[in-house]
């Protein structure tokens, strides 16, 4: 069944048409080696000609990830070893509160060595914890470390997740995590991505925010991927500017 991009559609006229202009930028977890799905996704970035902000985990990352950087690949670090540390029926976590902060401090430190040791200057201290769950004692403790960025998912309240830390989040998975891990109904997706930018069109959300596609190149199948091409063809070809770490470090404006 062909998707009915309808509403998108309308909501992107309707920011032409008050002369507003969608930040828009895309995060993709769990990267850990070269793979072919990685090929994959570069090569889309490529072909849509935008970069995708490459969240990797540190403990497991093989030196082959190198060569996935430059123009259209943005490494950032995503946890320690993704490990969930959270107790027996409560929601997965590696950096929840149910951790000692000194502990979590370290690993943050070690992943931060680590990937500037293997990306250089590629690398942008972007934190983003698996699972999308952080202790809310710890967005404090993260520019001393040399972070400057949050990003986890929902709509953001504040820009700021703490002083010094810019919190930019993103808002749509395509994947039905409960559902052996397939494509959401695509027409559903559509309507949650049109939804969202009304709220921000309509000053219940906040603009400013870039709005993020978040995505996890090592799980999808042709389903996704061709979901996440047309989505983001879409939104590129309206009323959007793209968004990166590299642009926007500690604003909470686009560039």
């Amino acid at each position: 069944m062909t998707p009915d991009w309808t509403p998108l559609d309308a909501e992107l006229d309707r920011w032409k048409a008050e002369g507003l202009t969608l930040p828009l930028w895309w995060r993709d977890d769990d990267a850990v080696a070269a793979t072919p799905q990685l090929q994959r996704l570069h090569d889309l970035a490529r072909r849509l000609d935008i970069p995708v902000h490459l969240a990797v985990i540190p403990a497991h990352a093989q030196d082959s990830l190198a060569d996935f950087t430059g123009s259209h690949m943005i490494p950032v670090l995503h946890g320690w070893s993704h490990v969930n540390h959270a107790p027996p029926a409560v929601k997965k976590a590696e950096f929840g509160a149910h951790r000692d902060l000194d502990i979590m401090r370290r690993e943050i430190e070690q992943g931060l060595t680590r990937l500037h040791a293997l990306f250089g200057e590629a690398f942008v201290p972007m934190f983003v914890p698996p699972w999308n769950r952080i202790s809310p004692d710890l967005p404090a403790h993260l520019p001393g470390l040399g972070v400057r960025m949050l990003s986890t998912f929902t709509p953001r309240a504040d820009a700021r997740a703490a002083p010094g830390l810019c919190r930019i989040n993103t808002h749509l998975d395509p994947i039905n995590w409960r559902a052996d891990k397939t494509l959401h109904d695509s027409d559903t997706l559509i309507r949650q991505v049109a939804t969202q930018l009304a709220d921000r069109r309509e000053a219940r959300a906040d603009r400013k925010e870039p709005y993020g596609i978040l995505t996890h190149h090592l799980v999808h199948d042709t389903a996704i991927w061709d979901h996440t091409e047309a989505l983001l063809a879409r939104l590129l070809d309206g009323p959007t500017q793209i968004w990166t770490a590299h642009s926007g470090e500690t604003t909470d404006e686009p560039t």
